[in-house]
């Protein structure tokens, strides 16, 4: 006994021991890793705000002046400038990038950053896992250095994790990337710190097995792996698809009990300091989400009289239902957010969100169309139906939701709508920043069915933008693909009003085509209204605008807009606009995945290259809001 005691006496005061070792880069390198994902992440957000104060200056120089509106509305190009060549690099980078993909079937696509990311995070964390584990004996690969080390690192990864699940959280703020775009980093690093927990659960099978007797410890750790086993499993994209609220439930209940598993497991090794902040962060969430819950909601909290929020779903389609409330005074949100939606009623659990896109327009701007006009001849004839809101009114004075019909919690309120009956809502947002294309000389808006709902609210947002000098955009094309050509009824009268607000130097050019049965001009433009035999009269603020005595409008009667059957030709339709466009250029992307890829594929070179670039043709960024469970 002396003698050992006097060889573990001079191994320390010779040098470092194994176990030493061991301790120190257990807690050093997870540090390490924290310090190398800060630098990435502070990194992407300078690119993030250079691009932001790029966009707000180039806005500040390009929008027109308002006794320069012809001129602004003339496409030139210039010759080929070396000046135009980091900018022609710039737009490279994101074809390559964010336009350049791997396929995985024909519904999940990752593209070159997401694959870049991926790689590099598995081997950022494998490299820190199995570096340095050679012991003092010169024994490569020493599982008592791995072993252990693994478990910590992916256990240090839990905060960023959680953090980037939230609906709130630090690294969005930073970045100015939405959260919902961070859920593939999320679940990524989630499925990569699993496959590292499994290594670390099987050196421990290997060193102790067979575990006798079963301590708490054990007992957690065991529990911990099962549960996440079967979250990932759960969130497996085809199961998401097809049963998410399995997935939301199933999710809610294995994190708890991994995280709760986890603490107590780690705890004889005093590294419970990357677990509760997991708590903390999840918990400082859910305030914060509670408190806009009671502020957006107060009639349902009692904190004011009246049941202001009580939502009429309308089906307005075997597959599509409508919602709308009207809005709370101090409720404001931008084109493209989103809002979460809590329907007692309707849900299995009283406090179950779902996300749904905000399909109106949170202006004034229609407000225009109450105030008192000149009266002229042919003003006169309009009757007093056509001066006020009618039915598009609820895309400015209200909440408004297209919702796609599925199954689960969607095929439950189908039934309600189905009924008639009202339902109660609570509003849980907004979330997500919406793209801002004022310093945009040309904007494509494409969309499939439901998509509309981000489409049309950018539109509005762009022409509102255009009349108060605070958009450079010369030039709008709207693209919706529907199945049915009774679908046009959503959206016909908001956009009725939109092109007759629409100034004289936006262009606006409407395609809708019509996927499902062929239809024709001739079955549908008296369609809106009982009078087939109305005239149509001229407003002089809009010359193709056609209106009609019985205060009806025809959508299909405006000559920029174009009904067509079957899918629309999008790379003949991006090239040509790219084609005739200068300057910048964005593409914004509401729709199914099919759709998605087929911009992706039309944007990549030649068309969208350096060269055409350098020779004034324009700059294009493309923005894709994708259907599915990311």
């Amino acid at each position: 006994m002396d003698t050992h005691m006097d060889i573990s006496i001079l191994a320390s005061a010779t040098g470092p021991t194994d176990k030493s070792l061991r301790v120190t880069r257990n807690k050093l390198y997870p540090k390490q890793a924290w310090y190398c994902i800060g630098l990435f992440i502070f990194i992407i957000a300078i690119f993030q705000w250079i691009s932001f104060f790029h966009s707000k200056f180039a806005r500040r120089r390009q929008t027109p002046n308002e006794d320069d509106t012809e001129h602004a509305s003339v496409h030139r190009r210039h010759g080929f400038s070396w000046r135009r060549i980091p900018l022609g690099l710039a737009n490279a980078y994101r074809v390559i990038a964010f336009r350049w993909t791997l396929e995985f079937g024909k519904s999940y696509t990752l593209n070159m950053a997401e694959v870049f990311v991926t790689m590099a995070y598995i081997v950022f964390l494998f490299v820190w896992a199995f570096v340095n584990t050679t012991d003092l004996e010169g024994q490569a690969l020493n599982i008592r250095y791995w072993c252990n080390r693994s478990g910590i690192l992916a256990s240090s990864q839990f905060p960023l994790i959680t953090a980037l699940g939230t609906k709130n959280n630090i690294v969005s703020l930073i970045t100015g990337i939405s959260y919902d775009k961070l859920n593939y980093v999320h679940r990524m690093m989630s499925r990569v710190v699993f496959t590292l927990l499994w290594v670390h659960t099987g050196g421990e099978v290997i060193q102790n097995a067979p575990f006798q007797p079963y301590e708490p410890w054990l007992i957690c750790g065991i529990t911990a792996m099962v549960a996440l086993t079967i979250l990932c499993v759960v969130s497996l994209r085809p199961i998401r698809a097809q049963a998410y609220e399995l997935f939301f439930y199933v999710h809610f209940t294995m994190v708890l009990t991994f995280l709760v598993c986890a603490y107590f497991h780690t705890q004889n090794d005093t590294i419970t300091y990357w677990i509760y902040p997991c708590f903390i962060i999840w918990g400082l969430d859910r305030l914060i989400r509670a408190i806009g819950l009671a502020v957006f909601n107060h009639s349902y909290f009692r904190f004011k009289s009246g049941s202001t929020m009580d939502a009429t779903a309308e089906l307005l389609a075997d597959d599509f239902v409508r919602l709308r409330f009207h809005r709370p005074s101090h409720f404001h949100w931008t084109p493209g957010q989103t809002a979460y939606l809590i329907m007692p009623s309707v849900s299995c659990l009283p406090f179950e969100a779902h996300p749904f896109t905000i399909a109106s327009f949170d202006s004034s701007l229609f407000n225009v169309l109450e105030e008192p006009k000149p009266q002229s001849e042919k003003y006169a004839q309009i009757s007093p139906a056509e001066r006020d809101l009618g039915s598009s009114a609820p895309f400015w004075k209200e909440l408004v939701f297209f919702i796609n019909v599925r199954q689960g919690f969607t095929a439950r309120l189908k039934e309600a709508a189905s009924k008639g009956d009202k339902v109660k809502v609570l509003v849980d947002g907004p979330y997500g920043p919406s793209p801002d294309l004022g310093s945009y000389d040309t904007s494509v808006l494409i969309a499939g069915g439901s998509g509309v709902s981000y489409t049309l609210p950018t539109l509005l947002h762009i022409i509102e933008g255009v009349r108060d000098g605070k958009s450079s955009c010369g030039r709008v094309v709207f693209v919706w693909s529907i199945r049915n050509a009774d679908h046009i009824h959503w959206i016909d009268k908001v956009l009725i009003r939109a092109l007759r607000l629409a100034p004289p130097s936006l262009s606006i050019s409407i395609h809708i085509h019509i996927t499902g049965e062929p239809a024709t001009i001739e079955t549908l433009p008296f369609s809106y209204g009982p009078n087939n035999d109305a005239q149509p009269v001229r407003d002089g603020s809009r010359s193709d605008i056609a209106e009609f005595q019985d205060g009806k409008e025809s959508i299909l009667a405006i000559e920029s807009v174009k009904l067509a059957n079957g899918r629309p030709n999008l790379p003949a339709m991006l090239r040509d606009e790219v084609e005739m466009a200068t300057g910048r250029m964005s593409v914004s992307v509401c729709g199914s995945h099919g759709i998605a890829r087929s911009v992706r594929g039309a944007l990549r070179f030649p068309v969208s290259s350096p060269l055409s670039i350098a020779n004034g043709g324009p700059s294009v960024t493309l923005h894709i809001e994708s259907f599915g469970y990311a």
